[in-house]
């Protein structure tokens, strides 16, 4: 990591407004949210030069935020899902969602072990006193559950998270038949 640690990401998931505002503050309008059972998901177009569109689940049962970004030509090629780890809590009176990361990431590319990144970034949050030492063990707790049930099933991320909420993690590009 280069510079100074940043303060965990946080974020809201209006679902009542159909807005998503990213940890800077900025407002972006959501095409679709769907609260299930096991989490919220949004889709929502994107305003970045490397991805067109977003779609994304908290769930917080299992401290993660799974996403797909639908990358532009020529970025990330391979990749699939990008898992956050952190708390991502169930909605409040308002019908809000809040996700809060914990620096954690894993990486899915089909037909390889799913990778986990950005464990420096962990530390340096917690040597700056960014993020408390309960969090930074649920974070490793979290990311460890993660690449465990992955690997047993056969490093297939999406059969495990699905099999992990007892329900189908859909996205536009891999939807129940």
């Amino acid at each position: 990591m280069t510079g100074a640690p940043h303060p965990p990401k946080r974020e809201v998931f209006d679902v009542p407004a159909m807005t998503n505002t990213d940890n800077k503050g900025f407002v972006r309008p959501v095409e679709r949210y769907e609260v299930t059972d096991h989490g919220l998901y949004m889709s929502r177009p994107a305003d970045h030069p490397r991805f067109f569109h977003l779609e994304s689940w908290l769930l917080p049962d299992l401290g993660l935020r799974a996403n797909i970004f639908h990358f532009a030509a020529g970025h990330r090629d391979g990749q699939r899902l990008y898992l956050d780890v952190g708390r991502f809590g169930w909605p409040d009176h308002d019908g809000r969602w809040h996700a809060e990361d914990w620096y954690l990431d894993l990486v899915d590319v089909p037909g390889h072990p799913l990778a986990l990144v950005d464990v420096d970034e962990l530390f340096e949050a917690h040597t700056a006193g960014l993020l408390g030492t309960a969090e930074c063990e649920e974070a490793v707790a979290i990311a460890t559950r993660a690449l465990i049930g992955a690997a047993e099933h056969g490093h297939d991320v999406q059969a495990w998270l699905d099999a992990a909420v007892g329900a189908r993690v859909f996205f536009h590009d891999h939807r129940a038949s």
